[in-house]
Order: structure tokens, then C-alpha cells, then sequence
């Protein structure tokens, strides 16, 4: 895919919108639920990249800087990177309001501007379901990390296929939406094997999809939910999204 045509991909033009870059963390983590998908995720990130004291690290996708400024504050030296300059504009100011120190910088997931091995640990959270070339940016991560990456994916084995179709159908005729896809565990182990990572371990999410805890609004209600589900077996098979640690297993 040429550059222009990728500049056209609803994951670049939809986050150029200043208005969709001030809304952001209100969006995806306002409300009860919001809060507890966010605290689930600083969670799991901190558990998934272990002790990162002084340690480097890369945030791929950064946005607003929100796991940028987790890990800044667990002691890692933290660059970010996106390719919004909306979205970059309120991650320095966050890092600015709380006098953290981060390296922000314009850049795309399909071609990251590093040398091989630059960071020790590189992270991305909500990109590669977005992204038009998914495995390139599967296989940037791993080319510049020295051992571990760290990223999220709607499974397809859950109800998130369900809304991925819906979009991806509605976007088809015209629709206002972000169409994004989903994998399978097979697709994302092998794209990890071609760069020589294979998985530690995985953290799921949730068997119900968010929109359907959203509208509930209770955090009482949505852990009585899950902790049902998952008693039952099904957040190990139906569970997402997914969030996954990988390492490198050969040189």
C-alpha cells in the first residue's frame, strides 16, 4: 500500500480531529466501567513488563499518552510514539502537568524510525486492530525490542467479532465509524514467530463486550458478570480483548 493510501485509512485521518483527540480518555475510560477497564489495564501493563526501573521503553500507538505515563511513573525511560499530532499535543501536556519526563514523537507503526534492539521493552495498546497493515507492525515492535513486546487485540472468538462485522459493514456503505478487525490466537502466534518472539502469557478481558457493561454502568454488576463467566470457563475461551507478553526466543 502506497503512503498516500495509507495516510487515507480512517485510523490516521479519525485521530487527526482535534475534537476526537480532546475527547479521547473521556470516551474510552469516562464512567464507571471506563475506570475499570483503565484500572485493569495499568494492571495487567504492569505485570506484563515486569520490573522496568530504568529500563527503555516504547510505546507504540502512545496517544495521549496514557500507558507512556504509567510506566514514566513506575521508573522506565519512556519514549511515545504516534502518528497524530492531535493526539501527542495532549500527551505532552499531561507529561508537562505532571512534570514527567517523556520523549513524544510523531511517527507510524508500519516503519518505526529506531535501529534494531533500541528498546528493552516496547508496548502497544488498542493499535494493531486499527491498523491496515497489522503484521508489519506486529514485526516493527519485535525488530526493535531487545526481548519483550506487550500488546492488545479483540479476539475473534468473542463477541467483538460480532460488532467488527457490524462496523466493517456499516463503514462499507458509507458510515461515520472505526471499522476495526479482529485475529484469531493462530494468526497472532504466527505473526510472532516470523520475527522470532512467541507468547509467555495472555490476560483476557471480559466474556461481554464493554458497550454491553457500559450501558449497565455498574461496576458491581459487571464484576458479578464476569466473575460468573469466568467461574464457568468461558473468559478463558471467549475472553477479549486479549493482551499478550512475548519474547524473544532466538537471535
Amino acid at each position: 500500500m502506497s503512503e498516500p493510501a495509507t495516510r487515507d485509512h480512517y485510523s490516521y485521518s479519525h485521530y487527526r480531529d482535534p475534537e476526537v483527540a480532546r475527547g479521547f480518555d473521556k470516551r474510552r475510560f469516562g464512567g464507571p466501567i471506563g475506570e475499570l477497564v483503565a484500572e485493569s489495564q495499568a494492571r495487567v501493563l504492569a505485570d506484563f513488563v515486569g520490573a522496568i526501573q530504568g529500563r527503555s521503553v516504547l510505546d507504540v500507538g502512545t496517544g495521549t499518552g496514557r500507558a507512556a505515563l504509567l510506566l514514566a511513573a513506575r521508573g522506565a525511560s519512556v519514549t511515545g510514539v504516534d502518528a497524530s499530532p492531535e493526539m501527542l499535543t495532549i500527551a505532552r501536556q499531561r507529561a508537562a502537568d505532571t512534570q514527567t519526563s517523556i520523549a513524544f514523537r510523531q511517527g507510524d507503526a508500519h516503519q518505526l524510525e529506531f535501529a534494531d534492539r533500541s528498546f528493552d521493552i516496547v508496548v502497544s495498546l488498542r493499535v494493531i486492530m486499527h491498523s491496515p497493515r497489522w503484521r508489519e507492525c506486529i514485526a516493527e515492535m519485535c525488530r526493535v525490542a531487545k526481548d519483550r513486546v506487550v500488546f492488545d487485540y479483540p479476539s475473534a472468538m468473542s463477541a467483538a467479532l460480532v460488532q467488527s462485522l457490524a462496523r466493517r459493514a456499516f463503514s462499507a456503505v458509507g458510515g461515520h465509524t472505526e471499522p476495526y478487525r479482529v485475529f484469531s490466537a493462530r494468526e497472532i502466534e504466527a505473526a510472532l514467530a516470523a520475527s522470532h518472539f512467541r507468547i509467555r502469557a495472555t490476560h483476557r478481558q471480559f466474556v461481554l463486550p464493554i458497550a454491553f457493561h457500559k450501558a449497565m454502568g455498574s461496576r458491581r454488576a459487571t464484576s458479578a458478570i464476569e466473575g460468573g463467566l469466568e467461574r464457568l470457563g468461558l473468559l478463558r475461551v471467549l475472553g477479549s480483548p486479549v493482551t499478550v507478553v512475548a519474547e524473544r526466543w532466538s537471535n
